[in-house]
């Protein structure tokens, strides 16, 4: 096995450079045809401050959508339902939180019928939940790419975060059921949904990122996301309208993204009130904390992954 590449590297990048050969033969040759082209290899140090290096991104692109289609092909594969489980997962969730928290809790739902209020809120919910568990574990499931050859690291937990939208936008089409079913319809503010989504994911990348170079040097991570996810999501809204709650309660859950993007995703797909801008603000500054952590960690062990996985 080739050892790992040293730890002042971190960025490899490859650009072609024309190559001259002052022989007679290569200026015969370069009058009868195009200049002869070679690969420079560039070895870069890491940068003082962490970030994401976009231009290397896109050019591994095809390297994520070929790791984002092996994980789609993989969750399914030998499955005796196949893609209907994305949506059963919300579906029967949805059936089990109406009994327990609509009928017998009777919790609030923001004057919706509480199928209706409860779907809207698992849909991102457990967008969040599934990037969240592939990207902490994407490093350790991935470890012969990590230590045989250079790619950005980076590139695994945001394909983790990738596959759950295909999960997504199909257990969705059952919400436009439900749209029907209900006679609740979305709001000329769907257009803002998107935006909300992108918000998940963005924290659930940096929560991914944060576990997932926790995870190679403590396997003790699998046993805790199931956990922390848990409890995060009874301080999200998905079981209960947080409008309800006193004002200073209300501030302190908006320190969670995920309350942001539940009361805004419901705003656009079912029509609820909008989100307060001041508690949307702070989630977003929470959102945005989060992410810089988990890639600050991320980046500063990402020379021992090789070693330590």
């Amino acid at each position: 096995m080739p050892s790992p590449a040293p730890a002042s590297i971190e960025r490899v990048t490859e650009t072609q450079v024309p190559v001259r050969d002052v022989s007679d033969e290569a200026l015969a040759a370069s009058s009868a045809g195009p200049a002869v082209t070679a690969r420079v290899t560039v070895i870069r140090p890491p940068a003082r401050w962490p970030h994401l290096d976009l231009r290397e991104l896109w050019h591994f692109r095809e390297l994520l959508a070929r790791l984002a289609w092996r994980d789609i092909a993989v969750r399914y594969k030998q499955t005796s339902i196949g893609v209907a489980w994305a949506i059963l997962q919300p579906f029967l969730t949805m059936v089990v939180f109406t009994i327990v928290f609509g009928k017998f809790g009777n919790f609030p739902s923001k004057g919706l019928q509480y199928q209706i209020f409860s779907y809207s809120a698992l849909l991102p919910w457990i967008y969040f939940s599934s990037s969240v568990s592939s990207s902490s574990s994407s490093l350790v499931s991935n470890r012969a790419l990590v230590t045989k050859i250079y790619f950005p690291r980076v590139m695994l937990p945001l394909a983790g975060v990738t596959v759950p939208i295909v999960d997504f936008l199909l257990a969705f089409g059952i919400l436009v059921g439900m749209w029907a079913w209900f006679d609740v319809w979305p709001t000329a503010a769907i257009v803002f949904a998107p935006l909300f989504l992108l918000m998940a994911l963005v924290t659930a990348l940096g929560v991914g990122l944060l576990f997932s170079a926790v995870n190679v040097r403590y396997r003790d991570v699998p046993y805790l996301i199931p956990f922390l996810l848990s409890l995060w999501m009874y301080f999200s809204g998905v079981v209960y309208a947080l409008d309800k709650l006193a004002e200073w309660q209300q501030w302190v859950l908006a320190l969670n993204p995920m309350t942001a993007v539940i009361n805004g995703f419901q705003w656009g797909v079912v029509g609820t009130e909008p989100p307060q801008l001041g508690q949307t603000l702070v989630s977003v500054g929470a959102m945005t904390v989060m992410f810089v952590v988990g890639l600050t960690y991320f980046r500063r062990f990402e020379p021992k992954f090789a070693d330590t996985i």
